[in-house]
């Protein structure tokens, strides 16, 4: 019998957080992640089911909105990642399949990606020296794709700051940059 424990994608048994000046940039390991592609010609039907699962209107073109437990961010055309908290919903690909039935393909992704949180000031400094996002143009609500570190990323902006996702095989080089570029600026 194996004896196996957790650990986060930075490889330890808690998530870390480090803090650069005005800036906190912390793992955040608690979120399960699907990703939901509507069916051929069945668009409409699946954001329909979508905005009653979250609550809210599902997000449309760089969208990112958060509903009763569950948030979900635009990803292509017909497309959404949606998370929520682990503990609540490990099975989420399962709860999505209920009640998104046959107007949608899911897929569980809560291993596929690493999340860190950034809070604090001068954030659009700090991404100026990862991407090519416009953060001024970023206001909460929004969610892009972009490259950092040559890594296709998911970079969100809500009420507090900005969330950024990235392949967890290469969540050591996407914390690498992140401290990088804090340290440039601060």
């Amino acid at each position: 019998m194996h004896d196996l424990a957790p650990m986060t994608a930075l490889g330890g048994d808690s998530a870390r957080s480090d803090t650069i000046g005005p800036v906190t940039i912390s793992e955040s390991p608690d979120w399960a992640l699907a990703s939901v592609a509507a069916r051929q010609g069945q668009d409409a039907t699946c954001a329909a089911a979508l905005a009653d699962l979250l609550g809210v209107p599902s997000p449309d073109v760089a969208g990112y909105v958060q509903g009763a437990g569950f948030a979900a961010f635009w990803i292509g055309p017909g497309a959404w990642m949606v998370a929520a908290p682990y503990p609540d919903h490990a099975d989420i690909a399962a709860t999505l399949r209920d009640r998104l039935g046959s107007c949608a393909s899911v897929t569980d992704q809560s291993d596929a990606w690493v999340r860190f949180d950034l809070r604090g000031e001068m954030l659009a400094q700090l991404f100026e020296r990862l991407c090519n996002l416009d953060m001024d143009r970023m206001h909460p609500g929004t969610a892009r794709r972009s490259v950092i570190e040559h890594l296709g990323c998911f970079v969100i902006r809500d009420g507090g700051g900005l969330h950024v996702l990235g392949p967890r095989s290469s969540a050591q080089s996407l914390h690498h940059a992140l401290l990088t570029a804090a340290r440039s600026v601060f």
